[in-house]
């Protein structure tokens, strides 16, 4: 147990910042993965466009790496440019 205040707020600050990084993160996946079931091109670029502005986000905060987030892009680019 932390043994001054200083530790307990710090104990406390990061809780709330890991509750509030796993809720982004979470929400990014969701978009990926609805992203990927999309058929529509037109949709998938509309939504292509937001995943990676929430791809980004997450990699300026270093919740994920920078080169994941730009493994992912490539990636999702890739799908939605392939889609007929």
């Amino acid at each position: 147990m932390a043994n001054h205040k200083s530790a307990e707020k710090r104990i406390r600050a990061n809780e709330a910042k890991r509750v509030r990084n796993r809720y982004q993160a979470k929400t990014t996946r969701t978009q990926i993965k609805k992203l990927n079931a999309t058929t529509k091109k037109d949709e998938a670029q509309a939504l292509l466009k937001e995943v990676s502005s929430m791809i980004d986000k997450l990699a300026k905060k270093n919740i994920i790496h920078w080169k994941k987030a730009a493994n992912q892009k490539s990636k999702l680019t890739k799908r939605v440019n392939a889609l007929a």
